[in-house]
């Protein structure tokens, strides 16, 4: 299918050839019919993809902040490569449109195929011929309104947000200040709630069009305009001024947020609806008593993945006005002639000319607020039926020689999954080593299997995990997914004849281990790998040399600092377990390399996410795991303490290694933290091609996974755990 898409790095756009997206629980697919150009969102993010390194570091100061955390962690070399590779990758654009569903997801009831909906959302309802939307971020379209105009629904929502922040009641006055497209649709609002509305733009056409949908008068934000404006407001409130001032401009001036305390009634309001800078003037904004607001995007449900990804509403009781009712009711007043879109409508292209239009926007040789992307091929009539092509689960098969080749020869590799850990962790090594064949990649988003190919060389590229699974030219499946998927793609893989690297954790809770235990036992395939890649890390290599000369029980100290996750990390969903099931099986199997057995007892407990955990061997030695969330990001994440038969050792953050022994002390430095990827991937590798065993047992992998849950359960239940 055709995607619009732009490198951050170099700032090209092109419309791709990428695969088209599978349809998921909780959504549907969506066929486009016209999707929304955003001349002031999107044209922001494809500027700024424009600019020098340093520019884009001056845009964004708080990836910057992230550059720099990890610098103190990973080094600078390691940071570095990280960065770049996330930026050299293509982004999709586009987050409006209307379409026509072709397939309808387990669990959705609301949607049918062949239904014409409108679809919100920058990470689903792209410039792109097929997108697979959440249910919660489309709404049907209402007969009668052309599907052009309901493209324009999603910026049609934004706007309507931000007027139910103003609360406005009728006969009131208000001034929009920025009349690009959000603008315009708050000015038809306001004025279709019986608002008096007056109206700032530097563009006079915009103020122009304003004036026509029913503005008393629009101006530019010269001192002369703002007089003329603010006589105007005055007149239709009777001297008191703007009850409400809604601020749809951007970029770097104060100026608006200025203008608008001098236009403000005394305790009226201001509300910010687009990305305006807000160095409040204090003396002008005390005197009046101003209440000023934010209007979060298209409303309430936004950035809650429980709403938008899990399909789990608000009651209408608590909340009236909800992203998906903000876009019907949107709709319906398009439908009712309420709301005029139709003159917003500047030009219509079709996606192959994507790359023209944005090119000619940003000169400025396009003109007009309303533009859209066309997707010839897409009417309704051709897309009645859902999309060919089968997604039915791979057929269980015996296990067959295709995971242990044991020839020496390539060893075909395919990827479920190419997140942003498998792109900088695992893809590189996997490339770089002359026995890999990199034959298929699948992902849920059609642009990271594009990415995933061009950047190391895939054969094929999917959005069908079951499409790895099938192919006989791979030998090796790599399982790069989120948690709660693991143990089922490791049960389709194995059970499809091939090898299985899994990322940690292999399970989420006892019933996925053994659902795994008991497709090795019926398939009689036990090629498989979890990612505990620190016990391959050259400095743990090099502790664990050290450690095999001496006699007697150790005592394992392991501090991790693992810091405070982003309120938006998908590590935070429970459905994803615990963050200690998550991350602990590291640690635990760390601990566990270095003893040279696996724990027989464990004792646990835990505050919030934090854990302090103490695991017994058979030999007398002990492990204690301090987990804590609360530390300096400029810490070194993680610290390991060894003592034992008269000798000491300290490793702090894979880059510096002291040992003390018998009258010296030896000490090693590295310029980056390797943690061992690139040694486990290549052990993996090379166990496969040549039929050797797995590098850790089957039995030590669970042995692992059952502590970790142990303790990361009882990390869930707030209460200690002991075995």
């Amino acid at each position: 299918m055709k995607q619009v898409a732009q490198n951050y790095k170099s700032g090209e756009l092109v419309v791709l050839d990428a695969p088209a997206p599978a349809c998921r629980p909780g959504g549907v697919l969506v066929r486009s019919l016209f999707s929304l150009i955003s001349t002031g969102t999107e044209l922001m993010k494809v500027s700024e993809a424009r600019l020098s390194l340093v520019g884009k570091a001056r845009a964004r100061p708080d990836q910057v902040k992230k550059l720099l955390d990890a610098v103190a962690q990973q080094g600078p070399l390691a940071a570095y490569q990280k960065a770049m590779s996330k930026l050299d990758s293509y982004t999709p654009l586009g987050y409006s449109l209307c379409g026509v569903v072709v397939e309808v997801g387990e669990g959705v009831d609301q949607l049918s195929v062949g239904d014409v909906v409108a679809a919100a959302g920058n990470e689903f309802a792209l410039h792109a011929e097929l997108n697979w939307v959440p249910v919660n971020l489309c709404a049907r379209v209402p007969d009668g309104v052309l599907p052009e105009h309901a493209a324009f629904a999603t910026v049609g929502a934004i706007a309507m947000q931000g007027v139910r922040r103003a609360e406005p009641q009728l006969g009131e006055v208000a001034c929009v200040i920025g009349l690009g497209l959000v603008g315009q649709l708050v000015v038809r609002l306001l004025v279709a709630a019986g608002v008096k509305v007056v109206g700032l733009d530097g563009v006079e056409a915009r103020c122009r069009l304003a004036e026509k949908a029913g503005a008393l008068a629009c101006a530019s934000p010269t001192p002369e305009g703002v007089s003329l404006v603010e006589t105007v407001a005055l007149d239709a409130s009777e001297g008191l001024g703007c009850d409400h001032v809604l601020l749809a401009a951007g970029g770097p001036s104060n100026q608006p947020v200025e203008v608008a305390a001098r236009l403000a009634r005394d305790r009226g309001r201001v509300v910010d609806i687009g990305k305006t800078r807000l160095d409040l003037p204090w003396n002008a904004y005390y005197e009046k008593e101003l209440d000023v607001r934010f209007s979060r995007s298209y409303g309430p449900g936004r950035y809650d993945d429980r709403y938008e990804l899990e399909g789990v509403d608000y009651p209408a009781g608590y909340v009236r006005w909800t992203e998906r009712r903000n876009l019907s009711s949107f709709l319906d007043l398009v439908a009712g002639g309420q709301l005029d879109v139709a003159t917003l409508v500047s030009s219509v292209h079709p996606i192959d000319e994507a790359a023209d239009v944005y090119a000619r926007l940003r000169e400025g040789t396009l003109e007009g607020i309303g533009h859209l992307l066309h997707y010839p091929g897409s009417e309704l009539a051709a897309v009645q039926a859902a999309r060919p092509g089968s997604t039915s689960r791979v057929p269980r098969a015996a296990y067959t020689a295709g995971a242990r080749i044991g020839t020496g020869g390539k060893v075909g590799v395919g990827l479920i999954g190419a997140g942003s850990y498998a792109t900088s962790m695992l893809l590189p090594h996997l490339a770089a080593h002359d026995v890999v064949d990199l034959v298929s990649v699948a992902t849920t988003r059609s642009l990271s299997a594009v990415n995933a190919q061009r950047k190391f060389g895939f054969q094929r590229a999917s959005t069908h995990a079951d499409d790895v699974l099938s192919d006989p030219a791979v030998h090796a499946v790599f399982v790069v997914t989120r948690h709660r998927s693991h143990a089922d793609w490791v049960c389709r893989a194995l059970e499809a004849g091939k090898a299985v690297f899994v990322e940690k954790p292999l399970a989420l809770d006892e019933a996925q281990v053994q659902q795994v235990l008991d497709t090795v036992v019926r398939t009689g395939n036990d090629r498989l790998l979890v990612g505990f890649n620190r016990r391959f890390a050259p400095m743990v290599d090099e502790l664990a040399a050290h450690l095999r000369r001496l006699r007697g029980p150790l005592a394992v100290r392991y501090l991790v600092n693992a810091g405070r996750l982003d309120a938006t990390s998908w590590y935070l969903d429970s459905a994803e377990g615990s963050r200690f099931v998550g991350e602990g099986g590291h640690f635990i199997d760390t601990v566990s390399a270095l003893v040279g057995s696996d724990p027989v007892d464990l004792h646990a407990a835990v505050h919030g996410e934090d854990v302090s955990a103490l695991l017994a061997y058979p030999d007398g030695s002990t492990g204690s795991i301090t987990y804590v969330t609360t530390g300096s990001a400029r810490f070194p994440k993680e610290v390991l303490d060894v003592s034992g038969a008269g000798a000491n050792a300290r490793l702090d953050n894979f880059r510096r290694l002291s040992v003390w022994g018998r009258g010296r002390v030896t000490t090693k430095r590295a310029m980056s933290a390797d943690k061992g990827q690139r040694r486990q991937v290549a052990a993996f590798v090379e166990a496969v091609a040549q039929g050797r065993e797995m590098p850790i047992s089957l039995d030590s992998l669970v042995a692992t996974t059952r502590a970790t849950l142990a303790i990361g359960h009882g990390a869930c239940e707030q209460e200690p755990v002991s075995r």
